[in-house]
């Protein structure tokens, strides 16, 4: 049989053990945590990027669809107005 000072060394050395697992993970979590945050950062970026890459392409596309027409400058506001109505409507929608 054990002595209880022996059982009293080994609860405090398995406590010991468990205290610094528990260190560990904390590292550990704090590591993952700061991973975390990096990767969100990088996912905003690439979204902010993507978005105004999209915009950009409408404006081209808006551009070569006026470029290759031979409509009158009336024809051509009147498209404008159509767009900025379209625009007008999102920023609408965008707002509830």
């Amino acid at each position: 049989m054990s002595t209880v000072a022996e059982q009293l060394d080994s609860v405090l050395h398995k406590t010991t053990r468990l205290i610094e697992l528990c260190n560990a993970l904390q590292e550990e979590n704090d590591l993952l945590k700061q991973e975390n945050e990096s990767v969100k950062t990088a996912l905003t970026s690439s979204r902010n990027k993507n978005t105004e890459l999209e915009d950009k392409l409408r404006v081209l596309k808006l551009a070569k669809s006026l470029e290759g027409t031979s409509e009158k400058s009336l024809d051509i506001k009147q498209k404008i107005n159509e767009f900025v109505r379209e625009i007008d409507k999102c920023v609408v929608l965008l707002k509830k």
